[in-house]
């Protein structure tokens, strides 16, 4: 992934905050066999720690590529949306003229995937992600010798990803002037299409902490 110098995080812990603010279902892309496109699954994650917690259906074609090779990327985005051209426009240029752009927000995880296939192992990665995913602990317990769980471990591995780098991309024109960026907002909250709401929040917020880009 490129990242301009004024599409990069401003810290870790901007990056670290928008997936805790709910993003975290993602992309995993791992490897391909000789001869053979890289495998991508798209799956939900939890966090622990450093590392990321993955299940998946013991049928997917995915782990004869992992067992091959474990070095695999981890891709979340969202808060996204199409700028249009006109948007864009310098002051005294034709607003035709102008080019358009997306702005989005991205993190990747990179790092060595780790096999998890002992049933009290799955469990436990099926316990974390559902003290993430349903924290009320609205559901069964999750024990190997009890139903409904127990007997559904069988088929599923787990994954547990060792993330030994992080890349982070809040595109979102942070180069333009403030007029600019205060502007093409506003055109977003106005349009109200998708993801507009949230991506023109993301672009002030990076205004608020930013301000004019300084080199």
């Amino acid at each position: 992934m490129f990242i301009q110098p004024w599409d990069a995080s401003l810290d870790a812990a901007e990056w670290q905050t928008w997936i805790t603010e709910g993003h975290d279902f993602g992309i995993l892309s791992v490897n391909g066999l000789a001869g053979h496109a890289p495998a991508t699954v798209p799956t939900h994650f939890t966090r622990d720690g450093n590392d990321l917690l993955i299940h998946l259906a013991r049928p997917n074609p995915v782990w004869q590529a992992l067992e091959h090779d474990p070095n695999v990327t981890f891709t979340v985005i969202g808060d996204y949306a199409f700028i249009p051209g006109p948007w864009r426009a310098k002051p005294g240029t034709p607003p035709t003229d102008s080019v358009p752009t997306s702005y989005y927000a991205a993190v990747q995880f990179i790092g060595q995937a780790h096999i998890v296939d002992g049933p009290e192992a799955k469990a436990e990665l099926l316990r974390r992600q559902m003290a993430h995913f349903q924290p009320d602990g609205d559901h069964a317990a999750i024990a190997v010798d009890r139903p409904p769980y127990g007997r559904m471990l069988s088929g599923i591995r787990g994954l547990r990803l060792e993330v030994t780098d992080v890349r982070a991309k809040f595109k979102y024109d942070d180069h333009k002037p403030v007029e600019h960026r205060t502007a093409v907002a506003g055109n977003l909250a106005a349009r109200g299409q998708g993801l507009d709401e949230p991506t023109a929040r993301q672009q002030l917020r990076r205004l608020d902490r930013i301000g004019p880009f300084k080199p």
